[in-house]
């Protein structure tokens, strides 16, 4: 008998010891769904760029679990809600269960509302959505979701910042809306609206245009309302192409207006508007930009060295280094248990402290206003588009400063 035990024993050691080592083997992929064809597919591979950096450096350090390796699998969304289904549906059979996306909150609505819907007809095999960059607030208000993580600042929080700095600027008396027609664009309508009535009523909305979604070729129409108007400044939630051409347009009329932007640090902007872009662009970013310790200058350079291009978000490397924190807490790669350890977790990023609200699911950060300027080396270290100009950070706000309240009656599983 105690022979017969003593093997029995043994084997079962021998499968618990072959369990872990092909636990140990597995990979951790992590599904990227956003638009690589298209008029946003030069973003698309920027974004992919900042993924695998972030993942690449987890992976030489050895991985999650002890030696777990993380891989990026990419899908083409098109930016479009029902391309990024039929990724989602891939990923799902593809035993996929970490999903990451950020452009287009609708597409990021789509992929949210799926990821519930499916987690609850499957439980034994649910998938956590890590959302980098869709920044529609309902996200994280109305139609919040266990399953969804949000690692940028919201456009209410990002506009909250803006119209701090608008109005605090006795020049500007005369504003023009331009956005993109979709949820996030309308968004930012929305907040512009109703926070510039409050801080600087006496500001004039002079015009507010949605136009659809990477469909507009000639933006010299919308620009010729601008000059009409007479606006000082202009505030566009705008991005990728979209923002590109519009930029291009404004310099072509020769139009002088401040621009206000959520997205101008992406590929190709300071291009299209010059040198006239010096000290009338300022932008919201969730980092400074320029490196400010030892730290995010290795993290920042090394990037630059590898890719030869601006890195434009940061938002890539604190989404992946929080999941790998959580896997390792949770000690498990089981989604569920991965988000409850997300739930609440803070973390010292390149720039100092986030954390992740556990009522909204909602990560809060600092945020900066930051203006375009020449390099100069000091101030502003990185030419960005290689057009010796570059990001000068002017103002920052602390995360604690940026926290808004929310509608989430989030449904937690049991």
């Amino acid at each position: 008998m105690r022979k017969i035990k003593y093997e029995w024993l043994l084997a079962a050691f021998a499968v618990a010891w072959m369990s872990v080592a092909v636990n140990a083997a597995d990979t951790v992929k992590i599904a990227f769904i956003d638009p690589l064809s298209g008029p946003f597919a030069n973003v698309g591979e920027m974004e992919v760029h900042a993924y695998q950096y972030a993942i690449d450096m987890v992976n030489a350090r050895g991985g999650v679990l002890g030696g777990t390796k993380l891989e990026l699998v990419t899908f083409d969304s098109k930016a479009n809600p029902q391309d990024a289904l039929l990724a989602l549906s891939k990923a799902r059979d593809d035993g996929i269960r970490y999903i990451t996306q950020g452009n287009s909150s609708a597409v990021a609505a789509a992929l949210s509302d799926a990821i519930s819907k499916s987690n609850s007809r499957d439980p034994d095999h649910p998938m956590l959505f890590l959302n980098y960059a869709a920044v529609d607030p309902a996200l994280t208000n109305d139609r919040c979701s266990f399953w969804h993580f949000r690692f940028d600042a919201d456009a209410d929080m990002k506009m909250s910042a803006m119209t701090d700095t608008i109005a605090s600027t006795p020049s500007i008396k005369k504003v023009y809306l331009i956005n993109q027609d979709y949820s996030f664009g309308q968004a930012v309508s929305k907040a512009a609206r109703t926070m510039l009535a409050q801080k600087r009523p006496d500001i004039a909305i002079v015009g507010d245009d949605l136009h659809p979604l990477g469909k507009v070729k000639d933006f010299s129409p919308y620009i010729a309302k601008i000059k009409a108007s007479g606006a000082d400044s202009i505030i566009t939630g705008n991005w990728g192409n979209d923002l590109i051409l519009l930029i291009k347009a404004s310099r072509e009329a020769g139009l002088t207006t401040e621009f206000y932007t959520y997205y101008a640090n992406s590929p190709g902007t300071l291009t299209a508007l010059g040198d006239a872009a010096v000290g009338h662009i300022k932008n919201v970013h969730v980092y400074p930009v320029n490196p400010t310790n030892d730290r995010s200058a290795k993290y920042l350079g090394g990037y630059r060295d590898r890719y030869k291009e601006d890195y434009i978000q940061s938002q890539h490397g604190v989404t992946i280094e929080m999941l790998v924190l959580a896997i390792d807490k949770a000690r498990s790669t089981d989604p569920i248990k991965v988000a409850r350890a997300l739930e609440g977790m803070s973390y010292e990023w390149l720039y100092g402290p986030v954390q992740m609200r556990a009522d909204n699911h909602q990560l809060i950060q600092p945020l900066y206003i930051a203006s375009v300027q020449k390099v100069d080396g000091k101030d502003v270290k990185f030419d960005h588009d290689k057009t010796g100009m570059g990001w000068k950070a002017e103002r920052r706000i602390d995360g604690k400063d940026t926290v808004m309240s929310t509608t989430c009656k989030m449904e937690r599983p049991q």
